[in-house]
């Protein structure tokens, strides 16, 4: 079967969407909403000058204005002593317009996990987690309004896709951390937002320009970006193989996260739909080719539920398949689930998740049993902006 490109329709429908074995669950409110306005992070160089030029200004502003985002997080442009005071309210109008506004925040783990709700213009909500550890500070960030993969067991999948966001959007998510970081709003005091996963609301593949674009940004030094490294960059997919493929021909050292969830054709259907579009072989093929271009292990993400696909045939059934291309190619992350209030999918007995990580390791696979932040507050991505509706 030849598989179409994958690019990024303005309706935000991801191949599959309108034919094919798989379509997008889709939210009631989806493709009813305007654009984001223009940020400065949406724009091209050139853009950025052509922009300047409008308001009167030369072009080394921009790189002043550069300078302010990425280097020290700030867009609160009456505050640029080194730009011209009749200037400053035009220029944050032009480049910065307000694109995401807290509505609630969730501090859990003695203040080192923090969950915000974000509105966005059109008053989509959309949320980030941010996660402190000893030697790291991870950011887990949205890249759709919603998600269209509709995995049953999964908070956002429920919500339906209503939109793609804009490179904006995802960037100023990050930009928020970082300077949370900075200034010590974090328990633990200031320190420095170090990795970021494309893990929260949303298929990154399903808006891979925006993602890309956000990418780049995040990890070019400044005043090109908030130079965080590339190869701290985690981007997730479920398994939309022509975005896999399109990322493996990018070479950006990010690391490749697949969502796999089952070992078997028969039961992943029923846990991830895309894999009637793409099913395990093809996901597997081609992440491993992400593997062989790039040298960086692939994660093999797991969500582990009671009685469904937690069981020592699961597990050795998973270790055969990654065994099967015969190197050390793929870590594997069997992830406790966040339960969804209500659900019938819940998370896995202690003594399975156990088995199942002797199993793995006696296979030969690296294997790690996922840390669970967030479970005393609404740890699932997608259950604060499910709340709010």
């Amino acid at each position: 079967m030849t598989t179409p490109e994958i690019d990024t329709p303005e309706t935000g429908i991801t191949p599959g969407g309108t034919s094919g074995a798989f379509r997008d669950v889709l939210s009631k409110d989806h493709a009813r909403r305007g654009k984001p306005p223009l940020h400065f992070v949406d724009m091209t160089p050139a853009q950025r000058i052509e922009k300047a030029a409008e308001l009167g200004l030369p072009r080394f502003r921009v790189k002043q204005l550069a300078n302010h985002y990425f280097g020290h997080f700030d867009v609160n442009a009456a505050e640029f002593t080194d730009f011209p005071a009749a200037k400053r309210d035009e220029a944050a109008a032009a480049f910065f317009p307000h694109l995401i506004t807290e509505v609630t925040r969730q501090v859990a783990d003695e203040g080192t996990t923090i969950k915000t709700l974000w509105k966005l213009f059109d008053g989509s909500l959309i949320e980030s987690v941010l996660m402190r550890y000893p030697t790291r500070t991870t950011l887990c960030i949205s890249s759709q309004v919603g998600c269209g993969m509709g995995c049953p067991f999964c908070a956002t999948g429920k919500l339906g896709l209503t939109r793609n966001m804009s490179t904006g959007e995802i960037v100023e998510q990050v930009r928020v951390a970082a300077k949370m970081m900075r200034d010590g709003e974090v328990a633990g005091g200031e320190g420095r937002l170090s990795n970021i996963v494309f893990m929260g609301m949303g298929e990154p593949m399903g808006n891979y320009n925006s993602v890309l674009s956000a990418v780049r940004q995040i990890s070019a030094m400044p005043p090109e970006g908030f130079g965080i490294s590339a190869r701290n960059i985690t981007v997730s997919t479920v398994g939309v193989v022509p975005g896999i493929k399109k990322l493996t021909a990018e070479g950006i050292p990010v690391r490749l996260a697949v969502s796999l969830h089952a070992p078997s054709d028969e039961l992943r259907d029923e846990l991830v739909p895309m894999n009637k579009r793409f099913n395990t072989t093809q996901v597997l093929d081609a992440a491993h080719d992400y593997w062989l271009a790039s040298k960086r292990r692939v994660s093999i993400e797991y969500a582990l539920m009671r009685g469904i696909n937690d069981q020592a045939e699961h597990a050795q059934l998973l270790a055969k398949r990654l065994n099967h291309y015969g190197d050390n190619w793929a870590h594997v992350n069997p992830i406790p689930l966040n339960p969804i209030e209500g659900s019938k999918w819940t998370a896995s007995k202690p003594e399975d998740e156990k088995q199942f990580l002797e199993i793995l390791h006696r296979a030969g696979i690296t294997a790690t049993l996922r840390d669970t932040r967030g479970q005393d507050i609404d740890g699932a991505c997608g259950q604060l902006a499910a709340k709010e509706r």
